[in-house]
């Protein structure tokens, strides 16, 4: 009997190989699959409507003549009909310190991401353990450890879970987290991931801040969470096929925060909507073809809602009709601006109300500071 010696290196790639486990079979043919298996939102619950800010507005900013009637005028065009808070008013407009806020920042977030987790689990009909990959957003406050590692005790997930908290995209970060699951997933398609984004923006009104963008951000961001489970696993529900990011040249001072001793300052640009409105139509053409699609393939378009004049930039630039963003609007009025929870309360509604044809693309969309874009491409099933 002979028998056939293999060369060391073959013998070790051999050796090697026979010891690798045999892969998990993938219940979806070998093809890696993001399926959207649930959505929920949380809010707190104290509203802030229209009359409720005006009145405030005037005693609290000593506005009078032309400036009162200027954020008048503001707030009667913003398609805001109310924003939920986790105070009452009377309590927001106080200074307080910053070591008081951000404990206060600590328990709501707390408070509303369990809510929106238990939530989302619950429309996926999974449980904390099922949980690989928690990824928590969240631009409004500072805790370490972060979000993720108290719901994520609270709820009983494994110990084994990854995590990956996201703190400084702002708006676009709901946008992004759904981004950052995908990829995770595509490494590991048998494994299920969790996105919660917690806001809390009437956290950081500044009384003594007379600018026009801290003006302007009193009238316009509301309080909120939201959750999505997203896994590779055998699910209902719509399929993330791509992603992209694109950073805007020469735009730092657009969008952001100023830390400060009495707590965060807001940077918003009077630019913001006609930047985008410049960019939006190439960005979303360029990230279609690099799919094979055309903005014709496309059915759902999911906007993060900034503002009404962003968003109706966007619906010019697009060439969509207010029946293709009319949920956009309706989060926009219901909520006003949730930053990075704001597109997340729009996939929500979207999951809610509407039926989609089985083949039908969708693209999901948010802006942030960096300045940042954020896209999302769908299929439904």
């Amino acid at each position: 009997m002979s028998s056939t010696r293999l060369p060391k290196k073959e013998a070790a790639q051999t050796l090697a190989a026979a010891a690798e486990p045999e892969p998990k079979n993938n219940p979806n043919g070998g093809i890696a699959i993001a399926t959207i298996a649930g959505a929920a939102i949380a809010v707190p619950p104290h509203l802030l409507t229209r009359e409720i800010v005006k009145h405030h507005m005037k005693d609290v900013f000593s506005l009078e003549g032309r400036q009162l009637e200027a954020i008048y005028t503001v707030i009667d065009n913003s398609q805001i009909d109310q924003r939920h808070s986790v105070f009452p008013v009377e309590y927001i407009i106080e200074p307080r310190p910053l070591a008081q806020i951000n404990v206060e920042y600590r328990e709501k977030a707390i408070e509303l991401g369990l809510q929106a987790t238990k939530d989302a689990l619950a429309q996926a009909d999974m449980s904390a353990s099922d949980i690989d990959l928690f990824l928590t957003v969240s631009c409004t406050g500072v805790m370490i450890p972060s979000l993720d590692a108290y719901i994520a005790t609270e709820m009983g997930f494994r110990p084994d879970v990854r995590r990956l908290p996201i703190t400084e995209l702002g708006c676009a970060a709901g946008a992004a987290g759904l981004g950052r699951a995908w990829e995770y997933l595509s490494a590991f398609p048998d494994r299920t991931a969790l996105l919660v984004a917690v806001e809390l923006p009437t956290l950081t009104f500044q009384r003594k801040d007379f600018s026009q963008a801290n003006l302007i951000s009193a009238v316009l961001f509301g309080d909120g969470a939201a959750g999505v489970v997203i896994t590779g696993r055998e699910a209902v529900g719509p399929r993330i096929l791509a992603s992209e990011s694109f950073l805007f040249p020469q735009s730092l001072d657009a969008m952001g925060f100023d830390l400060r001793d009495s707590g965060f300052h807001i940077v918003l640009s009077k630019d913001v909507p006609q930047l985008i409105r410049d960019r939006v139509k190439g960005l979303v053409d360029g990230f279609l073809a690099r799919q094979g699609l055309l903005r014709e393939d496309i059915s759902a378009f999911l906007l993060h809602p900034g503002g009404q004049k962003l968003l109706s930039f966007m619906e010019s630039e697009l060439g969509l009709t207010r029946s293709e963003t009319e949920i956009s609007w309706d989060v926009l009025r219901r909520f006003g601006n949730l930053s990075s929870a704001s597109v997340l309360f729009i996939l929500q509604e979207f999951l809610a109300k509407r039926e989609m044809p089985s083949g039908s693309y969708g693209i999901l969309m948010a802006f942030g500071p960096g300045f940042t874009a954020e896209m999302i491409l769908m299929q439904w099933p």
